[in-house]
């Protein structure tokens, strides 16, 4: 299965009909993003300020470099994770449900492997070590993408995680 094909049909979900199917998945994953979003908000105003700050004249071309392309994953954070919402008001009551699912989580899965390379730019930024830098991008990538493909590349689906 695809990160793109949706979760795998259950049997708490096998009564639904396809429209409340939709209807509940397409709920998931907006809530899924007004999770995510806030956090991006407030990385994306700490940067703005940054830029007026005393200290910013001070850095170094590595750090205004690393300063300017952690705005820019940012701001394109931001694009990925509300054009979903932006699609869902401008096809509303058009029959696309199915559609916006599929673009939402493509969009989705951006904007969250985006938000990981900000917020490591974020860290490096704040003058932190690289290495310090390059263990948080791998805890994103381990914990967001790797642990979940694996699961589902084993055929994991059914079993419950343990703990």
């Amino acid at each position: 299965m695809s990160a793109e094909e949706g979760p795998v049909s259950t049997r708490e979900d096998e009564g639904e009909r396809r429209h409340e199917k939709l209807d509940r998945e397409l709920m998931e994953l907006l809530d899924e993003l007004r999770v995510a979003l806030p956090g991006v908000q407030v990385l994306f105003a700490f940067l703005l300020t940054v830029a007026f700050s005393q200290g910013f004249a001070k850095m170094t071309v590595t750090q205004r470099n690393v300063y300017f392309a952690t705005l820019l994953t940012t701001a394109a954070t931001t694009a990925f994770l509300m054009a979903p919402t932006a699609f869902h008001r401008l096809r509303w009551r058009r029959s696309d449900k199915e559609r916006l699912l599929t673009f939402g989580n493509r969009m989705a899965i951006m904007g969250i492997a985006l938000l990981a390379v900000s917020v490591c730019g974020a860290v490096f930024f704040a003058r932190i070590a690289v290495s310090v830098a390059a263990a948080a991008g791998a805890l994103f990538a381990g914990l967001w993408f790797v642990f979940p493909l694996a699961r589902a590349a084993r055929g994991d689906r059914k079993r419950p995680l343990p703990g």
